[in-house]
């Protein structure tokens, strides 16, 4: 039977664990990785997040989104779970729709190095107005990174797998 060994999930801690605790302040170090079997290829990873909540850093009122990311993995892909608890950590976070998005650009960044990301929320209409930030990244000097370029200055933001508005 393939899979993967004991070897090969280590540093996967989150996924199986009965005690799950869930944090309620901003916490990047949630984040967990495993080594892609298939860096030999592109190919797409799509996580639709349709519970993501932060607070407004003024009023302390919650805000409400659909989270998706897309990324093609290089080396290193995120765990799922991870995924979940550490957008489910920015539940008492204040932060602006758009800083929200950078910061978990950032932060998958830095865990997996991508050969390409974008993160787009979908926030729900507050006073009649939707606020849908979108951010994404193309590791430099690479094709990706002219990806990157195109799909903002032709201002390609929707993944075509999702239903605008």
């Amino acid at each position: 039977m393939s899979g993967r060994s004991e070897q090969e999930l280590e540093g996967v801690n989150l996924l199986g664990n009965q005690g799950t605790s869930y944090e309620f302040s901003y916490n990047p170090k949630l984040l967990e990785a495993f080594e892609n079997k298939h860096a030999y290829r592109d190919y797409f990873v799509k996580f639709n997040c349709p519970e993501f909540t932060s607070l407004c850093p003024k009023t302390n009122q919650p805000d409400f989104a659909t989270i998706y990311i897309s990324y093609i993995p290089d080396k290193k892909m995120v765990e799922s779970k991870s995924l979940k608890l550490y957008l489910f950590s920015f539940r008492n976070h204040g932060d602006f729709h758009e800083d929200c998005m950078n910061i978990i650009l950032n932060d998958l960044v830095e865990l997996m190095d991508p050969r390409y990301i974008e993160v787009w929320g979908k926030f729900t209409p507050r006073g009649g107005i939707s606020i849908d930030p979108y951010t994404n990244y193309g590791k430099p000097g690479t094709k990706y990174e002219k990806i990157a370029e195109h799909r903002l200055m032709n201002h390609d933001m929707y993944p075509e797998t999702v239903d605008n508005r």
